[in-house]
């Protein structure tokens, strides 16, 4: 049976990402966050990323309205009545994480599956916090989420078979592939995604090329549709520098610290599309490039 209705806590990236898919295959979303002034930014991101699909004839300016239509930003747990799933798209951070999924275990019906949108956390301890550790499930929605026709669905230690295959259903539902991973830092697509940022970013810091000649590079040898430092922008270098930190962490591999000049960036503010600079700079959310400098 089709899911009709989501709930999404946490409008960043990954929110706006799942929201906007999840919308554009006719699901109901409760796009959630903690103000106002955060759900203004998602919808304004949102509403700018359908605009791009409306100047390649992807979709109308009347589809546009109807997606829109779908998407309900609230504040805290509002309008969370009959969500089949609760899901999480908050910052990477096990105690953030832990926290949601308590208010979901207290707050929403006992057959709401509850899902994590972590790809380097362990989903078992994050769901070890509520009482229905066997409808917890991980959705990992790789980047760019609007364009990426994968999800990587990951069973914890408790999850159902029904949990699991519903989660799956749900994917399908949206338009994408399902790839079944299982649950281990980074999995598939961040533990490959992450050195090769980096180490894209490390040849900017030696010079080797301008930022715009090693995403020109990787584009057209490989033929990738958006370059490693757009792909970081596009993520975002505060949450990148914080994915990588984590894999860093639970896997002690060297492959995965930030490079220095991922750090400076960070530290200086520069932190990619969602303030308009980072390795190139944006206007009004386009993809108008220059370099840094850097």
């Amino acid at each position: 049976m089709p899911v009709r209705k989501i709930f999404v806590a946490g409008a960043g990236t990954v929110g706006q990402g799942i929201a906007e898919a999840a919308a554009s295959a006719g699901i109901e979303v409760v796009l959630s966050d903690i103000d106002e002034r955060h759900l203004d930014i998602a919808i304004n991101g949102i509403e700018a990323s359908l605009n791009s699909l409306i100047e390649r004839w992807a979709i109308t300016a009347s589809e546009k309205r109807t997606i829109l239509s779908r998407i309900q930003p609230v504040v805290g747990l509002k309008n969370s009545e009959d969500c089949e799933f609760a899901i999480e798209a908050v910052p990477e951070q096990l105690d953030i994480k832990k926290q949601v999924f308590r208010e979901f275990d207290r707050n929403f019906d006992a057959q709401t599956i509850l899902v994590s949108t972590t790809s380097t956390l362990n989903i078992t301890e994050i769901g070890r916090v509520t009482r229905r550790q066997d409808r917890v499930v991980g959705m990992h929605f790789p980047f760019p989420i609007v364009k990426t026709a994968v999800v990587e669905v990951v069973r914890a230690l408790k999850t159902s078979d029904r949990t699991f295959e519903a989660a799956k259903d749900l994917v399908v539902q949206m338009g994408r592939e399902v790839v079944e991973v299982n649950e281990y830092p980074g999995y598939i697509t961040t533990r490959v995604m992450v050195p090769f940022i980096n180490e894209a970013i490390h040849a900017l810091m030696e010079g080797i090329a301008t930022a715009e000649a090693i995403d020109k590079a990787i584009k057209l040898g490989f033929g990738f549709p958006i370059g490693p430092l757009e792909l970081a922008d596009t993520l975002g270098l505060d949450d990148l520098m914080i994915l990588m930190e984590s894999l860093y962490k639970e896997l002690g591999d060297l492959k995965y610290k930030p490079c220095p000049l991922l750090r400076r960036m960070v530290r200086d503010g520069y932190v990619g599309k969602k303030v308009g600079k980072g390795f190139f700079t944006y206007m009004n959310g386009s993809g108008n490039h220059a370099d840094t400098g850097s």
